[in-house]
């Protein structure tokens, strides 16, 4: 018995131009993303760096949509909108998701409270010969830091903070750690600065290194209460000028946005995106929240992974040349 399309060409006809109608309806509405990963031998990790850049610009897209809905511009937008009527759904973090993918295992570093980091590519670091540590706010908490010295042989840590005098006791009470533990009450700032008889010594990011005759930093962990915003932003801008990679692999950094606008916190951090620094892992600071009750939620913690320059997190050939300077060639 002859099925209704062949008794009526022109409902064939009809079904073939709907079908082809709704295929390209649906590839224009779907943004193209190819995950495609090098063959072996290649440097896969660039592949994987790659792929999670192409997300990551498309969450740019979503966040310039958010402010539109919400703003319609950045002046328009309270960081914190207040809890009454009309309350629009959400809060400054919600413009700004780590939404980049480390292309290697995450792992939290210390405490599993206040004074842990979250570190993408821990298993790096432990086979780089010449691994450096830079932590900046030490605040009697060295949990990160005694993690980061007991899992490896070869790493080095150079911790900085004017307020006090010496790590916490994690490793400040482990010879074995101080043996490569270096502590200085520096702090951190835009510009080199001494206060009066010598004390409150502040450096620039690129003095300390000076200082320690250090060309690059493998983790950069800050933590200095609001000072990153006029830190980071000199800091970023100084190699930015000159068409420079920053000096670091991966930034740990708690974000204090005390009386900061929406505009003003959207600026910076697009210096932070401009200069190559890429979130992979966020947390609000609970026990500030927890503290400071029925008040906005101020501070989180961010992990961002350097995507510029030749790194060991996103280049398997600065990780192969580290490896090889430890172990040799492979026979």
């Amino acid at each position: 018995m002859p099925s209704v399309l062949q008794r009526h060409p022109r409902y064939a006809l009809l079904s073939a131009f709907l079908l082809l109608a709704t295929f390209l309806l649906l590839a224009s509405h779907q943004t193209p993303m190819t995950y495609i990963y090098s063959a072996e031998g290649a440097d896969w990790v660039k592949d994987r760096v790659a792929i999670s850049e192409r997300i990551y610009q498309k969450t740019l897209m979503e966040r310039e949509g958010l402010i539109r809905k919400f703003g319609p511009t950045p002046d328009k937008i309270t960081s914190f909108p207040p809890d009454e009527e009309p309350w629009p759904p959400y809060t400054l973090w919600d413009f700004f998701p780590a939404a980049f993918n480390c292309p290697h295992e995450i792992e939290r570093i210390g405490a599993l409270g206040d004074g842990g980091k979250w570190v993408c590519g821990m298993s790096r670091v432990v086979t780089k010969p010449d691994c450096i540590i830079y932590s900046v706010g030490i605040n009697h908490e060295s949990s990160f830091e005694a993690e980061l010295l007991s899992r490896t042989d070869n790493c080095q840590v150079w911790g900085y903070d004017f307020s006090v005098h010496e790590f916490g006791p994690e490793v400040q009470d482990s010879p074995a750690l101080l043996r490569r533990a270096h502590f200085k009450p520096y702090g951190l700032a835009g510009t080199n600065a001494h206060g009066p008889e010598d004390t409150n010594k502040m450096y620039t990011l690129q003095s300390l290194m000076a200082l320690n005759g250090h060309s690059h930093i493998d983790i950069l962990k800050v933590d200095i209460e609001s000072w990153e915003f006029e830190t980071l932003t000199t800091l970023l801008r100084s190699y930015m000028v000159e068409d420079q990679p920053l000096p670091f692999g991966q930034l740990q950094l708690e974000i204090h946005v005390w009386d900061k606008k929406f505009p003003e916190m959207l600026k910076w951090w697009e210096t932070l995106e401009d200069a190559g620094l890429r979130p992979f892992w966020t947390e609000p600071n609970l026990v500030y929240a927890n503290y400071n009750r029925g008040g906005s939620p101020e501070l989180a913690e961010y992990s961002f992974l350097n995507i510029r320059g030749n790194n060991i997190f996103i280049s398997n050939e600065e990780f192969e040349r580290a490896r090889k300077v430890r172990h040799g060639p492979r026979e």
